[in-house]
């Protein structure tokens, strides 16, 4: 079985990523991966080299993120041509991971993906497990972790489908308001449950 893990920004979705990591499930990380297929000298890096220029790349080689992401932050068009770069490198590798947990007998693989929904990647997975908090909990733990302003933390929170519409689409959900042992035990209860 395929478990999308995903969640909404400051939900605690890595703290219940590693929960499952040490229960000994693999755990593919959406956003690893996504760093990975852009490392010095990837195919990947040398097309956003191509489309957007050198002036992307550090001295060293690698990818200079801050200059990409001023380039396409406000430029849907730049932001497309990024993403018809990413998105299919990206689910090559995750693919690729995933045949290779399989090959080596684990009938039970974790994919983290932050922005599964919004990426559409639904298909991938045969259940979707979703991780929630309160709005409130979101936004106080978002302006803590990141050091932002409400007004940043707002905007950041905006860019990605609402939580609740997250929960309407999830095969489960943990509720992530209280302790660690109350999400521990939500987790347990649904991996009984899915017989995994």
């Amino acid at each position: 079985m395929i478990i999308g893990l995903t969640g909404s920004i400051a939900s605690g979705k890595s703290t219940i990523s590693s929960m499952l990591r040490e229960k000994g499930y693999p755990i593919i990380d959406a956003d690893q991966v996504a760093r990975d297929v852009v490392a010095i000298g990837t195919p990947t890096l040398g097309k956003i080299a191509v489309i957007f220029g050198e002036q992307v790349l550090l001295e060293d080689g690698s990818l200079n993120r801050d200059k990409l992401g001023s380039i396409i932050f406000n430029h849907p068009a730049e932001r497309k041509k990024l993403n018809d770069i990413m998105h299919p490198a990206i689910r090559q590798e995750m693919l690729r991971q995933q045949k290779e947990h399989e090959e080596s007998g684990h009938e039970t693989i974790v994919m983290d993906i932050p922005l599964l929904f919004e990426s559409k990647l639904q298909h991938f997975v045969d259940k979707i497990l979703v991780v929630s908090v309160t709005e409130e909990i979101q936004l106080e733990r978002l302006m803590k972790r990141n050091n932002l302003s409400l007004e940043d933390a707002n905007m950041r929170i905006a860019s990605q489908l609402p939580i609740s519409e997250k929960v309407k689409l999830a095969d489960a959900v943990i509720y992530n308001n209280d302790s660690l042992e109350s999400s521990k035990k939500q987790l347990e209860k649904i991996l009984l449950n899915w017989d995994v």
